[in-house]
């Protein structure tokens, strides 16, 4: 496995610094935020390390280049929206540029795209999974031929009252991952699994790698704390950050030994990237470094 960052945590760094600041802390790889120019719609989103929209071979060169120089490997592009919105304006936004991170991802050689399927909140499962037969089949026939893999994290995207009912992204459970696969049987369609998201949820974060061993294309390293005090008063249908808050891994609930171990049986040998969002450790740049410093320091404990 190699040791790396989703490089949103760096807002305003640009991409030579934001390689930079990774290389000397030790990440081998970076999963590269590209959300398009200057549009951030809520927290940790808008970050751009690449301008896919404008993204040419001279460009491509120079990126690949850099990283290759400072020891670092793209592990994937992320862009992570709601390609279900039931705003169609933003609906097809979204798509537009999911299909140039897809353009991307083929030029940089990277071949992954780590995503959201979406979900129209207001809408029930059922209603939404029609949406995913409607909608997801171009993206993937598309990414297919460029000899791309798009996968999907686990993250519901329910946190506060702006996405309930039912959350922004449907791609959220072993039940629902089953429907979505159903649907949409693509080689190049798999897992960014994040254990967190099971955490809050309730669900086995272990079990799920051994029965979606061939699906997972990409790790994410977030932790969850779960304030149990408050769950206790709250109960779990209380809106998410009710009851939880996200921590570095190590200082949340997720058990990295048993998490690792279980990569390490089904043969995972793939990137892995550690997503930080911690609000602790947002004090400026000087509190983004230690998180990251903090967070590889305890990681490379599990990825040697």
């Amino acid at each position: 496995m190699k040791l790396g960052i989703l490089s949103s945590i760096m807002d305003g760094w640009t991409y030579e610094e934001m390689i930079d600041d990774i290389s000397k802390i030790g990440y081998e790889s970076v999963e590269v935020a590209c959300w398009p120019q200057g549009k951030s719609e809520r927290r940790y989103a808008g970050v751009s390390h690449i301008d896919t929209e404008h993204l040419d071979g001279v460009k491509a060169k120079a990126h690949l280049s850099y990283a290759e120089e400072k020891g670092v490997e793209l592990s994937a592009l992320a862009f992570y929206p709601n390609t279900l919105d039931p705003n169609e304006e933003k609906r097809k936004a979204n798509i537009e540029h999911l299909y140039s991170v897809i353009d991307a991802a083929a030029s940089l050689g990277v071949n992954l795209v780590n995503t959201f399927i979406g979900r129209d909140q207001s809408r029930n499962v059922e209603e939404n999974l029609k949406l995913v037969e409607k909608i997801w089949p171009p993206i993937l026939e598309y990414a297919k031929k460029k000899g791309v893999r798009v996968a999907i994290e686990n993250c519901p995207m329910l946190f506060g009252p702006d996405q309930w009912p039912g959350g922004q992204n449907i791609f959220s459970s072993p039940v629902l991952f089953d429907k979505v696969f159903e649907i949409l049987p693509y080689d190049n369609f798999g897992i960014n699994f994040d254990p967190s998201h099971f955490v809050w949820q309730q669900m086995d974060y272990i079990r799920v790698l051994y029965e979606y061993a061939d699906k997972i294309f990409h790790v994410h390293f977030k932790d969850i704390k779960l304030l149990k005090d408050k769950l206790s008063r709250c109960g779990v249908m209380a809106y998410p950050l009710d009851f939880m808050i996200p921590k570095l891994p190590g200082l949340g609930d997720v058990d990295w030994g048993a998490f690792i171990s279980a990569l390490t049986d089904i043969g995972y040998s793939g990137y892995t990237a550690a997503e930080i969002e911690d609000k602790a450790f947002e004090t400026g740049r000087e509190g983004v470094i230690r998180s990251m410093e903090l967070t590889y320091r305890y990681m490379r404990n599990f990825v040697i």
